[in-house]
């Protein structure tokens, strides 16, 4: 039994919160002890498993403001994360044998420092290519973290990245870890049993919650309330839709969009009245229903009731949420750049697009005439998440990870 913690910022609700979430479930089914240290955890917005006693949880450095005045999140992300990482590496009551951090690798250095460590760290992507430009004083005060951001991941013993297209990316980005730093790829998974099928009188109980006819042909969006994730291409599709069916038919069509919704984030708050008047300004605000934070059962009732998933970030570097809709046997529309073309069958189980309102629209209306088409490709979905993306897949490729960092003798990286 091997002895894992993950070291993650904040373990809310996202899909970099789910993935981390789904690693531990992994390895406790592996037979290893696991436990989480974080920055931050609120009850009221979080995964069970992390609030249901499934996983020790250990809060550390929130105390710690997140921001100054609105400014400054990546430095202050940066020092909490630090701070946490030297409690995990000298302060903790029982030390463990690896540690899996993501996100933030500033902390990287400080646990190589507790030389029982081994460190596994996890990049979804480059943080700094997430950053908006903002003029020329943010790029100054970013300079110094992209550095650190660069360097510190040099320092882990073995680095994981999610998708072929991220390891591209990562490779272009970090080019001070060229010839030293080789990525894997480790795709992240659903748990398919949590995508069982939900009685239709408990699905028709959910759209009546949300103020929708039973009878509705649903379009659904489900991403965290922020502007990166393109949201409004599928308002902005939706307007399209209008004007390519018949009426008969945009009477029972509703657009669906569920995201994560954290009150301390000004992003989602401003975000989401953006929406919600843009909805307004293109005249489909009343085929428009905002959700925020949907509990995990609303989402999969939803899933299961919508005629295709509409997933608009470009460039998304993985994307779970296509692959939780295919475990549902939700086709997806998405975007034909990133992530998802490594997980999304063009044809198959959904459709890629180019990220263009007209282009969603044509997918759109397949799926709104052709309820079998929904059918056709929700099962075919299935097939292939059960295939590629499922717990076991993904438990037995991180577990061996696990073990490899433990059996060999020399550093997993070559400038370590």
């Amino acid at each position: 039994m091997v002895k894992v913690t993950f070291l993650h910022p904040d373990l809310g609700i996202g899909g970099a919160e789910r993935l981390v979430v789904d690693a531990a479930l992994a390895l406790k089914m592996k037979g290893h002890n696991v436990s989480f240290v974080t920055t931050h955890h609120d009850s009221s917005h979080c995964f069970e498993e992390t609030k249901d006693g499934t996983f020790d949880v250990k809060v550390v450095g929130d105390w710690i403001p997140r921001h100054f005045f609105g400014r400054l999140y990546a430095l202050f992300a940066y020092i909490r994360m630090i701070y946490a990482a030297f409690y995990l590496a000298f302060f903790i009551d029982q030390c463990p044998d690896v540690v899996f951090c993501d996100l933030v690798s500033a902390c990287v250095p400080v646990l190589r420092m507790n030389k029982k460590l081994r460190v596994l760290f996890y990049c979804h992507f480059p943080d700094q290519l997430l950053s908006r430009p903002e003029g020329n004083l943010k790029r100054l005060y970013r300079i110094p973290i992209n550095w650190l951001e660069e360097v510190s991941t040099g320092y882990a013993h073995k680095v994981l990245v999610n998708s072929n297209f991220t390891a591209n990316v990562f490779e272009s980005t970090f080019t001070r870890l060229a010839g030293k730093v080789k990525p894997s790829v480790l795709y992240p998974c659903v748990d398919i049993s949590k995508f069982e099928i939900v009685p239709l009188d408990k699905r028709i109980d959910v759209l009546r919650e949300i103020g929708i006819p039973s009878n509705a042909t649903l379009l659904l969006s489900i991403n965290r309330y922020e502007r990166k994730k393109n949201l409004s291409l599928a308002i902005d599709a939706l307007k399209y839709v209008k004007n390519a069916i018949p009426e008969k038919l945009w009477t029972s069509v509703y657009l669906v969009m569920a995201g994560g919704y954290d009150i301390r984030l000004n992003e989602n708050i401003d975000h989401l009245k953006e929406l919600d008047a843009y909805s307004e300004d293109l005249g489909v605000a009343d085929k428009v229903v905002f959700l925020k934070s949907p509990t995990d059962a609303t989402k999969v009732a939803l899933l299961q009731s919508a005629c295709c998933l509409l997933y608009t970030p470009t460039g998304e570097h993985f994307g779970i949420v296509p692959i939780e809709a295919m475990s549902s046997g939700c086709p997806v529309v998405a975007v034909n750049i990133g992530g998802p073309t490594e997980t999304v069958i063009d044809g198959l189980t959904g459709f890629l697009c180019k990220p263009s309102p007209e282009s969603f629209a044509e997918a759109m209306v397949k799926f709104i005439s052709d309820k079998n088409l929904t059918h056709r490709m929700g099962e075919e979905g299935k097939k292939h998440v059960k295939s590629s993306f499922s717990s076991e897949a993904f438990g037995d490729s991180l577990n061996a990870e696990i073990e490899s960092l433990l059996t060999d003798s020399k550093p997993a990286l070559k400038n370590n």
